[in-house]
């Protein structure tokens, strides 16, 4: 995609308000689908750091359910009061205990465990306006994620965007933190692979 992040961002959302509520139920069907055959081995004793899709996003509780009806200990993010900074977390135990908060989002109203606790997760599923082959993820815009995920060094990072949102190139900036997979309703996991350096 071309253009500036902003350019972008406006145009994905867009796209996102005209795609059709049977296609985005369509698409949040599949991505649950592909909990049950990633390329992680994602069982009991796995820590998975998700989120809980609202509005347009790609996705749906379903996912989150399928991660915990293996056994999977799911992490979903709480923003914090004040200006962006680093994401608090909580466990996910089912969409009963999910309450509205900041920015439209639904968090778990159990014990919040601190921003450190992602680097507990063995994968983050992040979400994203779209992402580049190259391991490049478009968030909103706030930098949340770029400031949280510092710290899971040990994690597959996945980006979550429809099929179309999967692109060859992406507007970038130095402190954006590349991803290592990207998720789609159609392809599934797709391996990024970095641009070689110019240099």
């Amino acid at each position: 995609m071309t253009g500036t992040k902003d350019e972008v961002r406006a145009a994905v959302r867009a796209t996102r308000r005209a795609r059709p509520a049977d296609e985005r139920a369509r698409a949040a069907q599949d991505l649950a689908g592909w909990m049950t055959c990633s390329p992680f081995r994602l069982e009991y004793d796995v820590v998975v750091a998700a989120y809980v899709p609202t509005g347009t996003e790609p996705g749906s509780r379903a996912m989150l359910e399928a991660l915990t009806g293996q056994g999977v200990r799911v992490l979903v993010p709480i923003v914090a009061p004040g200006p962006p900074a680093p994401l608090d977390w909580a466990r996910y135990d089912d969409a009963d205990t999910l309450t509205s908060a900041r920015f439209g989002l639904h968090e778990p109203g159990g014990d919040r465990l601190g921003p450190d606790a992602v680097a507990k997760a063995a994968v983050v599923f992040l979400p994203a306006l779209a992402a580049a082959r190259t391991g490049v993820r478009l968030g909103r815009g706030a930098g949340y994620y770029d400031r949280s995920i510092a710290t899971a060094s040990a994690a597959e990072l996945v980006a979550v965007v429809y099929d179309d949102e999967l692109v060859d190139d992406l507007p970038a900036d130095p402190h954006d933190v590349p991803v290592d997979w990207v998720l789609t309703p159609g392809g599934g996991f797709v391996r990024c692979e970095p641009a070689a350096d110019d240099n």
